[in-house]
């Protein structure tokens, strides 16, 4: 089975007045997307570093799977490290997908 990293988005959204708890809080909501061709994508890692790594690979044995780059403007340890943080999307198949989440 191919695995293909799709895409890097980096996220855009103004949340330079929000805190740390109020951009947890609102991560906590981003739960799944539904992509143009109409396909299901659930969101399974939030975060960087040496965890994202080891998430991304467990990640593609999954099957398809799309990563965005989020902003870490207030994460003081990220921002500090120069570290990015990601969502890790993992397209599911509706057979697999229900078995899983």
């Amino acid at each position: 089975m191919l695995h293909k990293v799709v895409s890097i988005v980096v996220s855009e959204e103004n949340d330079k007045d929000k805190t740390v708890q109020e951009r947890m809080a609102d991560e906590v909501l981003v739960k799944e997307k539904i992509d143009d061709e109409g396909n299901r994508w659930t969101k399974v890692y939030f975060g960087g570093g040496e965890h994202f790594k080891g998430w991304l690979a467990q990640c593609k044995e999954l099957g398809e799977v799309q990563l965005e780059e989020v902003t870490s403007t207030g994460f003081q340890c990220f921002e500090e490290a120069g570290e990015k943080l990601y969502r890790i999307w993992v397209k599911m198949d509706a057979e697999k997908g229900d078995d899983l989440f």
